[in-house]
């Protein structure tokens, strides 16, 4: 099995116990996630570890499979997700293979570890993708293992017997180190949390990188910028597969593959990892091992905003047959409420982290934030807010373990949203004033790692 190259700092560690492929199956204590120390590990395209027995056996033996993928945009797109079902149907004909779709773009594991229950796990799924070492590169070390573990746990407590799998994929950022054969430093992080629990690993990235620098790819097309985060425009076709030098051209923007080259790569990496799992791991039930780390997020949950916190001033509660940003978004937050200036949102609660479930766009209000008597204030809106999309307000993290007050006004002051958009962006500003002119805050639920106090 795959030694971990993380070092904890607490000595209790010592005495974890490793057996051939499968989980780490006893642990003598946790630590705080902020003691899992990074180490910028050498890259392998699969890790087996306990392997995905489950569902391998369920696949082999031509029964129901359903299969859920919680992710980022690059799992959003219809790429290596569709492509992954449809192969696997392919190959067992005779199991019936259903797919959900989990994925929210421009999110990373600290919103995953929230939503995981109601986008992915209520389909009960026999299979959990979890992609997001992308959009947690710019995550503290301790946020990574506090949602990526909460992820698992939370998957494990409510359904011992799903197998989950770790995807990581890659961007031209980091690509030259990976083609260097090294992990970048959200997925070394991430690797330490499916060392612990034995959830096996597909790097598929890696062969993509490895091409990058032979000189037969190239991540990007310089000509032509991406300015959404999510959305049809992710899709968007190659017109070229090659450049004139015959190098695959693997993706638009460095970061979202093209369907028809990039996310052909990544699924090549996908089915030869896959064509190893047969025989790994035992059927059975996944055990909840004592946690790796002691502050994990398996005790993140959500409110919507109409279960105890107090809602003042002019707030509308938007359904989704209203039209408008309460049905585009009515499969991941329903209902929805609308918060004008004037109105204000406040609660208590006892816990360490809370944030805001809420949607971002062109009419984005300013926002004054107090939390325990102390006030800041918060633009919601960003470079690019030409659309609407889903998004969390961060509030406050690593809090003490106590009760605490948050309220949140709407502000009459707008942001400055011709400085803050990319410049790219600006011109659709000048085009379409009118839809940048409201002062609106989108909100629908309170997510906290605790619980409210009334």
């Amino acid at each position: 099995m795959h030694i971990s190259r993380y070092h904890f700092s607490c000595a209790a560690l010592i005495a974890t116990l490793l057996v051939s492929n499968s989980a780490i199956v006893t642990a003598a204590a946790s630590v705080p996630a902020s003691a899992v120390v990074p180490v910028q590990r050498d890259a392998a395209e699969f890790m087996p570890r306990g392997g995905l027995p489950n569902v391998m056996a369920k696949l082999s033996k031509g029964e129901p499979v359903t299969i859920s993928y919680l992710g980022g945009s690059i799992t959003a797109q219809n790429g290596w997700r569709v492509f992954s079902r449809d192969w696997l149907q392919k190959k067992y004909p005779n199991a019936k293979i259903t797919g959900i779709h989990a994925a929210i773009g421009g999110t990373g594991s600290d919103l995953g570890v929230f939503r995981v229950e109601k986008d992915a796990l209520t389909a009960k799924p026999d299979l959990l993708f979890v992609e997001f070492a992308v959009n947690d590169a710019g995550a503290p070390n301790d946020r990574i293992v506090k949602g990526m573990e909460g992820i698992v746990r939370k998957t494990w407590r409510l359904l011992p017997t799903t197998d989950i799998c770790f995807v990581y994929t890659v961007t031209f950022r980091d690509s030259p180190d990976l083609g260097n054969g090294k992990m970048k430093r959200s997925t070394s992080m991430m690797e330490a949390v499916a060392d612990y629990y034995g959830i096996p690993s597909i790097n598929m990235g890696l062969e993509v990188a490895r091409m990058e620098k032979a000189g037969k790819l190239i991540m990007k097309s310089d000509d032509a910028p991406v300015t959404r985060v999510s959305g049809d425009e992710l899709n968007e076709s190659a017109q070229l597969g090659t450049d004139a030098q015959g190098r695959i051209i693997f993706s638009k923007d460095g970061v979202h593959p093209y369907p028809e080259t990039g996310h052909v790569l990544y699924m090549q990496a996908l089915t030869r990892s896959f064509e190893k799992l047969p025989g790994v791991g035992a059927v059975g039930a996944h055990a909840l091992i004592e946690p790796l780390s002691s502050d994990n997020w398996e005790a993140a949950v959500q409110f919507k905003l109409n279960e105890g916190p107090s809602l003042t001033g002019p707030v509308t509660k938007l359904q989704s047959r209203d039209g408008g940003v309460a049905q585009q978004f009515a499969a991941r937050m329903s209902p929805l409420w609308q918060l004008e200036p004037g109105a204000s949102l406040s609660f208590k609660f006892k816990g360490t982290k809370v944030s805001i479930y809420d949607i971002i766009g062109p009419d984005g209000a300013m926002l004054e934030i107090t939390v325990d008597g102390k006030s800041y204030q918060a633009a919601r809106f960003d470079g690019y807010c030409t659309y609407h999309r889903l998004s969390t307000l961060g509030i406050a993290d690593n809090m003490p373990d106590t009760v605490h007050e948050v309220s949140i006004k709407v502000l009459a002051d707008k942001p400055d949203k011709a400085g803050i958009l990319f410049d790219r962006n600006k011109a659709d500003l000048e085009k379409s004033p009118a839809k940048y002119e409201p002062t609106l805050w989108y909100a629908g639920a309170v997510f906290i790692v605790g619980e409210l106090v009334k």
